[in-house]
Parts: structure tokens; C-alpha cells; sequence
């Protein structure tokens, strides 16, 4: 169930706002499924996000355990295929603020050689919502707890919603994370970077 929900909420970056992607992705963390079944529906319903077949499936398959509201779920609008973002995406930041910034140095030390992760990489998001980080982490396992912890990290070194992009082996990317994939730069390596663990 837990990579079932993180699936969604990674297909879901760039199209829910970040302050209740992060928060959703917090309380999927801490396995707090019932809260995020009741919330989630609504707030796709209420800002019209439609999701692909296979999206709906994930939140049908998620969430109604949990108590989402089925008629709440069958609601969501239909989608054929997802459309290129609307994003724009860069190595460095336009504030000027060096990939070798506090937090880049906080994420390396934590991620560098860590079992279960591959690749760290980082970009810079511009968008209507301003100029975000976004952190991208190739990993095996512990995928939602994962995501948990670097939000935190990054809340506690200054970042409002950090956006922290964990992604599973063998995932076909959304269109956002390809875009942010091919403006990013290497943060570190974990120790499953030597089995080709890569972002792709």
C-alpha cells in the first residue's frame, strides 16, 4: 500500500500545489492513510486535476481501503495521457544560489554511500510559484519514508515545501520529473549507485 500511494503522489509533482503534495507526502511517512483518504479525493475534485487510467487505479487501489469516499474517487476526472509540464527547469538556480549550498552539502552527507539509494541529483524549478529546488533520488526501497525524511531535512534548513522527487527502479517518468531529470546535476551517489541504480 505504501508504494502504491507514493506512486501516486510522486505522478502528482507539479500539478498539486507543493504545499499539500509535501504535506500528503508527510502523511503517507508516517502511514497516516485513513487522513490522506479523506483529504486527497476532495482536493483533486475541488482544483479538477484529472489523473490517467493507470492514476485512478493507483488511488482506488491507495486510498478506498483507507475510507476514501468511493463515490468521492469514481468523481476524479478521466485523463488520456499526461501533457508535457508546464514548468521550466535549470541546474542552477536563478537566484543565483550555488549548487554548493548548505542544503546540497546537508543532502550529500546524508545520502552519500546510503544503502537502498542510487543517485541524488538537484535542479531548479521556475514556475508560477516562484523558484523551487527539486531534489530527485533514484532509491530500492523505503520509497514514502524516504521522501519523509529529506522533507524534512530541507524544511528544517529553510525550504517552506520542498520538493522531493523519490523515485523507484524501473519507473517510466512523468513528463515533469524527465524534464527535471535532464536539467539536473549530480548531488552525490548512495551505495547502490555501483549496481547502476540511476535515474533514467
Amino acid at each position: 500500500m505504501s508504494d502504491t500511494c507514493h506512486e501516486l503522489l510522486l505522478r502528482l509533482a507539479g500539478r498539486l500545489p507543493d504545499d499539500l503534495l509535501w504535506r500528503y507526502r508527510d502523511w503517507a511517512a508516517s502511514d497516516a492513510y485513513a487522513v490522506l483518504a479523506r483529504s486527497l479525493p476532495r482536493t483533486l475534485l475541488h482544483g479538477r486535476i484529472p489523473l490517467t487510467d493507470h492514476e485512478l487505479r493507483l488511488l482506488q487501489d491507495a486510498l478506498v481501503p483507507y475510507g476514501a469516499e468511493p463515490g468521492a474517487v469514481s468523481s476524479v476526472k478521466g485523463l488520456d495521457e499526461l501533457p508535457p509540464t508546464d514548468y521550466t527547469f535549470s541546474p542552477e538556480s536563478p537566484d543565483r544560489v550555488p549548487m554548493g549550498d548548505s542544503a546540497t552539502v546537508v543532502l550529500g552527507a546524508t545520502l552519500r554511500g546510503r544503502h537502498g539509494v542510487g543517485e541524488v541529483r538537484s535542479c531548479w524549478r521556475i514556475g508560477p510559484s516562484g523558484i523551487n529546488r527539486v531534489l530527485l533520488v533514484a532509491a530500492t526501497t523505503g520509497h514514502a519514508r524516504l521522501t519523509g525524511e529529506l522533507q524534512r531535512v530541507l524544511r528544517a534548513l529553510g525550504e517552506h515545501d520542498p520538493c522531493v522527487e523519490v523515485v523507484p527502479s524501473g519507473l517510466d517518468l512523468p513528463p515533469y520529473h524527465r524534464a527535471a531529470l535532464a536539467a539536473s546535476e549530480l548531488v552525490c551517489a548512495g551505495a547502490e549507485s555501483e549496481e547502476h541504480l540511476v535515474l533514467s
